[in-house]
């Protein structure tokens, strides 16, 4: 996709360094970042430079790679996989990306080892830009669907950011409104902003911009009230990792929006690449909620005047705060998943009738 009209990725390997968009910079001022070392790599990942699960994957997949490339020894190899599976513990495509990387280098050669790595996470980062435009071709049905009954703008509602700034290219939410956009189906996109750390209003309303596709930014519990008033004809939203029950666990909110799409009768869709499903977890209790720093929600950040980015405090320095990052979404509450494979029913057997 496109920033400032130049087409670029969310990460790419060059020159023996993993190069990524430096996101939490984002839509301030964009910076290309070098991470030269597997501790790079799992600092990104923690800080949130790079935010979303198929590209937490893909980091921790190149990871690997400079792992390699800074100590070609297996036990260093072994501590770095743990090392990186440990850096957030929600999103399922971290851990599913480390543990295909290491079962391919598994009784590899030193010789061998380092361009095997890289042939798979490079073949790990392809996947996925294929996964999210498939993705974007069968929910561009639901979308069409939609617009040739209204004859109008489709208004679409999304939480957080499943863009292409979470993915590789194209994103996973995004993806059908980026393929409803180029085929010229009028869509306008409701952007909650998504507190604490705004990815919504920093992440998606930035990227729907640059492909010049109009949006609104509202607060996170705005999206009760359009679809009360009939502004919203559909929901569509990302997940990091969805339960083979059907269930999916996403940014914090998004249970609460479903909710709301429930009571007024308007579709809620999860967009999702196969690589984010959990086929062993079956109870969403056994999800890792991770919970971050409540200095993300005591401060906020923004550029001021100066061109300067500011972090400031909000709340009274004597409050207490809790910052849990995801909720889950029951099953009943979802129209379906949208997935590389097709459209199905959020259940065990909607998902296993696409992904035998």
């Amino acid at each position: 996709m496109r920033i400032e009209n130049k087409v670029y990725r969310t990460i790419w390997f060059e020159n023996n360094i993993v190069k990524i968009i430096d996101q939490t910079k984002l839509p301030h001022k964009f910076i290309i970042k070098d991470l030269k070392t597997v501790k790079d790599a799992i600092n990104s990942i923690k800080t949130m430079e790079v935010r979303g699960a198929p590209l937490i994957g893909a980091t921790a997949a190149y990871g690997l790679v400079l792992s390699i490339i800074e100590k070609n020894d297996l036990l260093f190899l072994k501590s770095s996989s743990e090392d990186l599976i440990a850096s957030r513990p929600t999103a399922i495509n971290l851990k599913w990306a480390v543990d295909r990387m290491m079962t391919k280098l598994s009784g590899v050669n030193e010789k061998d080892i380092l361009e095997l790595a890289l042939d798979e996470a490079k073949a790990i980062v392809e996947e996925d830009v294929n996964f999210c435009k498939n993705i974007g071709l069968n929910g561009l049905k639901i979308i069409e669907e939609i617009y040739n009954k209204k004859k109008d703008t489709v208004n679409i509602l999304t939480h957080c950011n499943a863009g292409w700034l979470a993915t590789i290219d194209w994103g996973t939410a995004t993806s059908p409104i980026y393929h409803a956009h180029q085929k010229g189906i009028k869509v306008h996109v409701w952007v909650d902003e998504t507190r604490p750390r705004n990815q919504g209003a920093n992440l998606t309303s930035y990227e729907l911009n640059e492909e010049g596709i109009p949006n609104t930014v509202i607060t996170d519990n705005a999206g009760g009230l359009l679809m009360q008033r009939g502004e919203v004809d559909m929901c569509i939203v990302g997940t990091d990792r969805t339960l083979s029950n059907g269930d999916v666990c996403n940014k914090i909110g998004t249970y609460l929006k479903a909710l709301s799409a429930k009571d007024n009768n308007i579709p809620f869709y999860v967009a999702l690449p196969s690589s984010t499903i959990d086929w062993r977890i079956q109870d969403h209790k056994q999800i890792p909620i991770e919970e971050r720093n409540s200095e993300e929600l005591t401060h906020v950040e923004g550029i001021d005047e100066n061109n300067e980015i500011k972090k400031v405090r909000i709340y009274p320095k004597k409050s207490k705060s809790l910052n849990l990052a995801f909720d889950v979404t029951p099953a009943k509450l979802i129209s379906g998943l949208i997935t590389e494979k097709g459209i199905c029913e959020a259940s065990e057997k909607g998902l296993k009738g696409l992904f035998k």
